[in-house]
């Protein structure tokens, strides 16, 4: 049975909302018939601990939404309550559909702010400051404004088929608890705005906002059997000026301040740079020490720069994840950074030849690592000690000091490519 939900003003634009109610039987077992449903497995990762996540799956029928455009997934997430809501996802919802130019103040320009900052004029010592820079603030306010959407507690936000995709967002996960997201593709949001920064480095450069999903001071989130990517979009395709990229990308996934119990099961994250950050700030103990525990696994990691995951202070368990390196545009995968407890184990590395195996560690800060069963190129290798022999500047330390118990399934690492590249991301057998 079908009926429609109106919305107020106030929840966008009294849009209308198809609700869909649940089907029967839909906690009989591990697999219910509605896969909006389905709850984190028990013993599933950190999501699984103390009280689980089940997301919306005990939502009324008065709160389960379909929606096909971004304004009506935003109405739907902005509906009042934290009562379970499951939100489907139908199709692909853009929320950049009317252009960068939406977004403009008035009197910004581009070919005025280049001019304007030009190191030939302005230099590298200062940061930029004057009418353009605030122009482009103001320019940048308006498309987070449009851009962003958070998802409130007790929510299962779930793309229905295999092509249900968001453009352009940023998913904010923010001081909520018991959250599920499955079965997206979600485009990297570009930032039509970026800042150039003269004193980043040595040349200086473009910063840029919004990740695709954040995880911010919120617990027991389940992400699983989604797909991260630039899209239409790829650093590739991007211009330059003064030298330095034109880099309108920020991260796919950050889980941060505070964040806790976090389990990213079967996705897939590609063509990204700075792809995956736990932890974004070595002072940042006061909300993040004892938490950011985090558990990836069977997650696909192909053609992305660094980052998979960089981590700092938490107990993060990284078991039987694919990762892909097919040429030499590669920084690192794991990075080992201030207070971190990283566990990497049996997961697989499939490496181009001229990328050196010690370069798959990366030490940030000194903090211990555990790193056992892994293998790379079909064969078990021991990364921490090629680490520490191909980079000896960077000494990592062995012992993480803890052992994950929250682990459902273990697969022998050569396994691992083949089922990997089969189920994980969005559309792919759940």
């Amino acid at each position: 049975m079908n009926r429609s939900t109106k919305l107020g003003a106030a929840a966008a634009a009294a849009l209308v909302l198809t609700v869909t109610a649940p089907a029967a039987g839909a906690h009989s077992g591990p697999r219910p018939a509605d896969p909006a449903r389905a709850t984190l497995p028990a013993g599933d990762g950190w999501a699984s601990a103390g009280t689980g996540t089940t997301g919306g799956a005990d939502a009324d029928a008065s709160r389960v939404f379909t929606v096909t455009t971004w304004a009506e997934l935003r109405a739907a997430l902005a509906v009042p309550g934290t009562e379970p809501r499951i939100v489907k996802v139908v199709g692909t919802l853009n929320a950049t559909e009317a252009g960068c130019a939406a977004f403009e103040a008035p009197g910004y320009d581009f070919q005025q702010y280049l001019a304007d900052y030009d190191p030939a004029v302005w230099g590298y010592e200062n940061e930029v400051s004057g009418p353009q820079e605030e122009l482009r603030a103001a320019s940048a306010a308006a498309q987070s404004r449009a851009v962003k959407v958070k998802v409130p507690s007790n929510t299962t936000l779930i793309g229905v088929g295999r092509d249900a995709t968001i453009l352009g967002a940023g998913l904010q996960v923010t001081g909520v608890d018991n959250v599920v997201i499955r079965n997206l593709t979600l485009e990297s949001p570009l930032d039509c705005f970026p800042q150039w920064d003269p004193t980043d480095g040595a040349d200086g450069a473009w910063n840029s906002e919004y990740d695709a999903l954040v995880v911010y001071g919120s617990t027991h989130v389940w992400i699983d059997h989604n797909t991260f990517t630039d899209g239409a979009h790829p650093d590739s395709s991007l211009p330059r000026y003064y030298g330095e990229i034109y880099q309108q990308h920020d991260g796919e996934l950050d889980i941060v301040r505070g964040a806790d119990l976090v389990t990213v099961s079967w996705n897939a994250f590609t063509d990204h740079d700075k792809t995956l950050m736990i932890g974004n700030s070595d002072g940042a103990g006061a909300t993040d020490r004892g938490k950011l525990r985090v558990t990836l696994h069977h997650n696909l990691f192909d053609n992305v720069v660094e980052r998979a995951p960089r981590v700092r202070f938490g107990q993060v368990d990284a078991y039987n994840n694919h990762y892909v390196v097919p040429d030499g545009t590669y920084v690192y995968s794991l990075g080992i950074g201030f207070e971190s407890q990283l566990v990497a184990e049996k997961n697989a590395f499939t490496l181009a030849p001229e990328v050196p195996v010690g370069q798959i560690l990366k030490k940030w800060k000194d903090a211990p690592v555990t790193t056992t069963g892994n293998y790379v190129n079909g064969r078990p290798v021991d990364l921490l000690a090629v680490h520490n022999e191909q980079i000896p500047s960077e000494i990592l330390r062995p012992d993480a000091g803890w052992t994950p118990v929250l682990r459902t399934r273990v697969d022998h690492p050569r396994a691992v490519p083949a089922l990997v590249g089969h189920r994980a991301g969005a559309g792919r057998p759940h």
